[in-house]
């Protein structure tokens, strides 16, 4: 019992704990830039012209029809054959941005949708541009809309974030995987990364909860 109980304070936890610094690392930097990119694709599909709306939807197309691992083994992988390098790091982030963007705007695109077109003639009646309709008045409505499918997206990026480990980014899982593979240990160390994700998911459902509660509509629960 004493060496399982060093095993694991001594050997397995802090090369997790590294492990786990860069996984949210990951995530802090492709949460935001994937929500504000899958806003404006969801605008550009709703709003733009035909052939933004085109590009839009040619680029949804793609990520969402072809896997996260595909995605990143392009980015690391293939484009250093045309000259373009990316660090590890890099390549994870911006393959999670580039997915989750195209999630994060089907949901977006169906709030905006959802907004009756009532509204965008009357505030173009009362003088406004297109533009500020939009950002004033169509677009904080749909994003409040938005919100339980988008955060489902977040938590989905936080679980898919191990892949990032396939492209030499050794966070948690990767941390994981090797000290596994050096000891023998897999049940022992691939249970402790079960719980360590299974608390970033519920610290993060948590913050999207309250989010959600802050930013609900009045009146409609």
């Amino acid at each position: 019992m004493n060496e399982f109980y060093y095993f694991i304070r001594n050997i397995l936890l802090p090369p997790l704990l590294e492990g786990t610094l860069v996984t949210i690392k990951l995530i802090i930097l492709s949460i935001p830039m994937g929500f504000i990119l899958g806003v404006l694709i969801a605008v550009g599909r709703v709003y733009g012209n035909k052939i933004i709306s085109a590009l839009c939807t040619v680029y949804v197309i793609f990520f969402r029809g072809t896997p996260l691992l595909v995605q990143l083994f392009i980015l690391y992988y293939g484009l250093p054959s045309v000259g373009i390098f990316f660090s590890p790091f890099a390549a994870a982030v911006i393959g999670f941005i580039l997915c989750s963007c195209a999630y994060h705007s089907e949901y977006i695109r169906g709030a905006l949708q959802s907004i009756k077109s009532g509204q965008m003639m009357a505030a173009e009646a009362l003088g406004m541009t297109r533009l500020k309709a939009i950002l004033y008045i169509i677009l904080p409505q749909a994003l409040r809309r938005a919100i339980p499918g988008c955060s489902n997206e977040i938590i989905y990026l936080v679980k898919y974030s191990s892949l990032a480990f396939m492209v030499t980014c050794v966070e948690l899982t990767g941390a994981g995987k090797i000290i596994a593979s050096r000891y023998f240990a897999y049940t022992e160390v691939f249970l402790v990364i079960g719980v360590i994700y299974l608390l970033m998911v519920s610290v993060v459902t948590k913050l999207l909860n309250m989010l959600e509660r802050k930013l609900e509509i009045p009146g409609l629960g």
